[in-house]
């Protein structure tokens, strides 16, 4: 079976009954491995004064990146949303530029990997918006501007995050689909190229993946915030 011709879904290692270890677990797990090595490789001998090794420099310069790009995007403190936003853009990121090398196959290119990151995604809003802006003010957007919109804006939340998933698996295996056709037609040809184009797309899918879940962030932790300030507002004003 050739991996780069179907989902890793469907390359069974082991099965226990209704258990398995397929092909997009054993990735995953070994995409994760890597980037805790490489991690713990770099933060290792970090110093806060003095002289900082290269590997310290560049993980101070990402860090810092990632923290302007949240922070223009939510106009607020990012500090708090880093994690779980710069977690998501490092394993889309790492899965997809390991596509290049023979033998791996991103985890991405599953819709159940997709799905799960949609998912946390999906679960992530509600929580950072009732951590911000409480429980009960959270809660209350979901009927705005009037009660009626309550379905409404569910079936909102629940669309935005199936595009999530469905957006990054689409372009995901259209471009490994594409790769592979031109490598097929032309294999002396376009492998280098292909492959520069295959970590472009990489990271350009983990980038705007990891965008748009701030973005969705921002929208429970800022514009709801505002909604409910401006509606209590009007309430005080009328009373």
């Amino acid at each position: 079976m050739n991996l780069d011709t179907m989902s890793p879904d469907q390359v069974v290692y082991a099965q226990w009954g209704v258990v398995s270890i397929n092909a997009t677990l054993v990735y995953t797990w070994v995409t994760i491995a890597l980037i805790a090595l490489v991690v713990h490789l770099v933060t290792r001998k970090l110093v806060i004064s003095g002289k900082r090794t290269r590997g310290q420099q560049f993980l101070e310069w990402a860090v810092e990146s990632i923290r302007e790009e949240i922070g223009q995007a939510m106009n607020r403190d990012p500090r708090p949303y880093l994690p779980f936003i710069a977690g998501l853009f490092l394993f889309i990121a790492v899965s997809n530029v390991l596509s290049v090398v023979p033998g791996y196959v991103s985890p991405t290119a599953s819709l159940s990997t997709t799905a799960a990151l949609a998912l946390c995604v999906f679960l992530a809003v509600p929580v950072f918006g009732m951590t911000s802006i409480g429980i009960k003010r959270y809660l209350k957007s979901y009927f705005e501007p009037f009660w009626l919109m309550f379905p409404f804006n569910i079936i909102g939340e629940l669309s935005r995050t199936l595009a999530l998933a469905v957006r990054l698996f689409g372009n995901m295996m259209s471009a490994g689909k594409v790769a592979a056709i031109l490598l097929a037609i032309t294999p002396l040809l376009f492998p280098i190229i292909m492959n520069l184009f295959g970590l472009l797309t990489g990271l350009v899918q983990a980038y705007i993946f990891a965008i748009l879940a701030t973005v969705y962030i921002a929208s429970a932790v800022n514009v709801t915030s505002k909604q409910v300030d401006r509606r209590e507002e009007m309430t005080e004003q009328l009373g």
